[in-house]
């Protein structure tokens, strides 16, 4: 679970039109969490398996959500390989899955209601 002090989201990868999208927007102003400090527009700035790994890698905890699974990283303590990584970041379009959110050291790719109410509202 996030610190209170890590509450505040610091970068949003975005897709407009995108439902899961909508939904984490929908989350962060029912909840009153603000709007992300900078937003990355995923149709204009792409984000290829280069770029998802560096930011996985300055995760210390990642949350991703596949389907109807949400998988945990500890990324201090059980560090998955790049491979599996790749698996849970880079969606079919070979790019970043979007939504993804960063707060502080941690990651949330997807959305799932149950996560984002865990990590975001403490």
């Amino acid at each position: 679970m996030a610190s209170k002090t890590e509450t505040s989201i610091d970068w949003s990868y975005h897709r407009n039109g995108c439902k899961t999208c909508g939904k984490t927007q929908e989350f962060l102003l029912k909840n009153k969490l603000g709007m992300p400090q900078t937003i990355v527009d995923a149709r204009k700035n792409r984000m290829g398996p280069k770029e998802a790994l560096q930011l996985a890698h300055s995760a210390e905890k990642i949350y991703a959500t596949k389907g109807n699974k949400v998988i945990f990283f500890d990324m201090k303590k059980d560090k998955p390989d790049d491979k599996t990584l790749l698996f849970i970041l880079i969606g079919p379009t070979g790019n970043m899955r979007a939504p993804t959110l960063r707060l502080g050291k941690t990651l949330l790719v997807g959305f799932d209601k149950e996560v984002y109410t865990q990590v975001l509202c403490p």
